[in-house]
């Protein structure tokens, strides 16, 4: 089945461009020039990525991309400013799982399509002990990617889902901020730890009764991160 992309930017040669260059790879696009174009066009449609340009009309892309976190997990790649660290930092916050800045490369847009299409793909299937984590009242699917609360789902983006299948599988054990950023993100990631901090902390608002005592995901000071079982 053909891949789905919605491609969100006001400016309509970069749309074009970026439009026809995924096509090229047989994957399907659809194009929104507006917030409340690609709020409707996310509401009505099922796609693998969106790819959401921050400064928009009717409503900013951080506006969207918080507004389509109340019910979708899709991965979403948001389009910077050169250089606008607080553009980044936000974009994480309202629930984005990557970034890109501008002006970019065609070849590294589509890079980190792909690249994030792999990491959201439902792990093979496995023996069915295997497909479920729980510790208290928190659980996860490995195979539907859910994840709940004492059996209430919690909306969890791709990249938080990554990260606490990470930590949750191997209980205990300390990850630093890099080893997170380098095996959730990828290497070629060109983010700082500062986007595993932010993921953490919003990990531990969903899943936390109070996040800044947590039960399940500690800090360990100067160290990193880890899941005590």
């Amino acid at each position: 089945m053909a891949r789905k992309v919605l491609v969100v930017d006001d400016e309509k040669l970069i749309v074009k461009g970026i439009r026809f260059s995924l096509e090229q790879d047989d994957m399907v696009v659809d194009c929104a020039y507006d917030g409340q174009e690609a709020l409707d066009l996310a509401s009505q449609n099922q796609y693998d990525v969106i790819l959401l340009d921050v400064m928009l009309p009717i409503f900013t892309g951080f506006e969207v991309c918080q507004q389509i976190r109340e019910y979708s997990d899709v991965p979403i790649i948001m389009l910077t400013a050169k250089g606008d660290d607080m553009d980044k930092i936000l974009g994480l916050e309202y629930g984005a799982d990557d970034y890109i800045t501008k002006p970019f490369n065609i070849l590294e847009v589509k890079a980190r399509i792909k690249a994030i299409m792999r990491r959201s793909e439902p792990k093979a299937s496995k023996a069915a002990e295997s497909k479920e984590l729980s510790f208290g009242a928190l659980k996860i699917n490995t195979e539907s990617r859910r994840g709940y609360i004492s059996e209430n789902e919690v909306n969890l983006t791709a990249k938080e889902f990554d990260l606490l299948e990470l930590l949750m599988t191997h209980p205990n054990k300390v990850y630093g901020r890099e080893e997170l950023l380098n095996t959730v993100w990828g290497y070629e990631y060109p983010g700082d730890v500062r986007t595993v901090d932010v993921h953490i902390r919003r990990l531990r608002e969903k899943i936390e009764d109070t996040p800044s005592e947590p039960k399940y995901i500690h800090t360990k000071w100067g160290v990193g991160y880890y899941f005590q079982k």
